[in-house]
């Protein structure tokens, strides 16, 4: 026996949703052998670790099932804006270097670290390379998340058209030297993608004690070519992994499949046969009755990203009408600098309140559990690891955490879930315990020396603020072509409304 709690209380998150007020956990081999009352009791505890669980809650792990590393340095640099003219700022679209190998080794690893500090388990990472992805590059990403102890999930969210392409009434704007520009930019063709893919699948699909798995990751549909987003698919189902793809962020891509596609984003990726059971609709926000209907009968999953929605402006998701159409739903931050944090309880307690100014309706508002499930099954579902991690199960790998009651959060205990939802923000987390093995323990991370890599970090704060200040110049010079884009867009109709206030730019 790996390790043995004893006497904690368990919320296991299962079917049935079974609880115990006291109960032990048995792991071994990195699994659940066994839950429930008195059950260690004669058990040979010989090179075993024993956790004394009195006055705390055993639970599954969080799940981040929407992030991006990238831009993990950037907590708290970038002001709001709406999405189109927030991108300029974080991803600029003339960037012609890659970062070296350990930059990116440092910068995934700390998202890691704060993640299993605050008892997130697993994360799903839609990483994108500007401008393309270098095998150096992803090896550091790959080997970072390696060492961190976390279960992580990537994919290469990479594009492969032209800037303007991307947008509606934005090639009819730009001035002819900046479309030069865009059009020498950078860009890998089908083939080299594919083949990256390829290569990226095979070197690291399944490794790291199976912690670490391959998704694939189109951005969204309007960023690649038609034979790029089919050729993921196939992908997808050759290797049964997930599909990501942001689909109807915000209005203004509403407007771009008007124009672009005849009608919704969503109905251009059914038609194209790339929307089923392993697609990951991201964001979901400005969707329609037939959207919903379409994406039902798919099976795809809808990962919900509450203050990255908030933000950046891009409205408020129709949760109740996705839920009612049985879409399964995940949560995820999105990225450290529209969250200016790293935090998934925050996202779940603003899932669980959001919604409240979206439907006058107060019986069609998320409860607690319904935000939990999100936070660890939902999830793991939109990762397809449901059956393996999410819930408390014997059989299911041992992702879980241990939480102390005995904290201002919880005192005094009413309803645990609603405390767990509304009340906690990480700073009673004891342990997180991932794939069977103990990475954070009394608040202090075991797989990695967090002084060392703060210290590095702040090694780099002089380069990034170098790099933040060339990205502005640049941001600067293609701001006022995207505002006008934006606000041509927010001022069609579009025969809905996603927004709390009156729908106007």
């Amino acid at each position: 026996m790996d390790i043995i709690i004893r006497n904690a209380r368990v919320l296991t998150m299962d079917d049935e949703d079974t609880q115990y007020d006291r109960a032990d956990v048995l792991i071994s081999d990195g699994l659940i052998v066994g839950i429930g009352p008195d059950i260690a009791k004669g058990v040979d505890t010989t090179g075993a670790r024993v956790v004394d669980g009195e006055g705390k809650l055993v639970m599954p792990g969080l799940i981040n099932a929407h992030f991006h590393s990238p831009v993990n340095f950037l907590k708290g640099a970038l002001v709001d804006a709406p999405l189109e003219l927030y991108m300029l700022y974080e991803v600029p679209p003339l960037q012609a270097e890659s970062v070296d190998g350990e930059y990116a080794y440092t910068r995934t690893m700390l998202g890691a670290v704060e993640l299993l500090k605050q008892g997130v388990t697993s994360l799903h990472d839609d990483c994108f390379f500007v401008p393309v992805p270098t095998e150096k590059e992803i090896s550091a990403v790959m080997q970072a998340y390696t060492d961190s102890g976390i279960r992580a999930n990537v994919t290469l969210c990479q594009v492969n058209v032209k800037e303007y392409d991307k947008y509606p009434f934005l090639e009819e704007l730009l001035p002819q030297d900046i479309l030069d520009e865009m059009d020498a930019a950078p860009r890998m063709t089908t083939d080299e993608l594919v083949s990256t893919y390829e290569q990226f699948i095979d070197r690291w699909h399944k490794t790291g004690d199976d912690r670490i798995r391959c998704s694939v990751s189109c951005s969204a549909p309007q960023r690649v070519t038609p034979d790029y987003l089919c050729a993921l698919d196939s992908l997808s189902r050759q290797h049964d992994i997930p599909y990501k793809m942001h689909i109807l962020e915000t209005k203004l891509q509403r407007v771009l499949g008007e124009e672009k596609f005849g009608g919704s984003i969503i109905q251009y990726v059914h038609k194209q046969g790339v929307l089923s059971e392993r697609a990951v609709v991201i964001h979901s926000v400005w969707v329609d009755d037939e959207d919903i209907a379409v994406m039902a009968d798919s099976g795809c999953s809808v990962l919900h990203n509450p203050i990255s929605n908030l933000k950046i402006g891009s409205g408020v998701m129709p949760f109740r009408r996705l839920k009612d159409a049985g879409i399964n739903i995940g949560l995820g931050i999105d990225e450290v600098p529209v969250d200016d944090g790293c935090n998934l309880w925050t996202v779940g307690k603003m899932a669980g309140l959001i919604h409240k100014i979206a439907d006058p309706d107060y019986e069609r508002w998320p409860d607690e559990h319904e935000v939990l499930h999100m936070m660890t099954r939902g999830g793991a579902q939109t990762m397809r690891l449901h059956k393996e991690v999410g819930m408390l199960a014997e059989g299911f790998k041992a992702d879980l955490l241990l939480v102390d009651l005995d904290t201002l959060p919880f005192t005094p205990l009413h309803n645990l879930k609603r405390s767990l939802v509304f009340c906690e923000q990480g700073s009673s987390i004891r342990m997180t315990i991932v794939n069977g093995q103990i990475v954070v323990e009394d608040g202090k991370i075991l797989t990695v020396d967090e002084v060392a890599l703060k210290a590095r970090v702040r090694e780099y704060a002089s380069d990034i603020g170098d790099q933040l200040a060339e990205m502005k110049l640049s941001a600067d010079r293609l701001a006022p072509y995207y505002q006008t884009m934006y606000r041509m867009a927010a001022e069609r109709d579009v025969g809905m409304n996603r927004w709390a206030g009156p729908m106007k730019p």
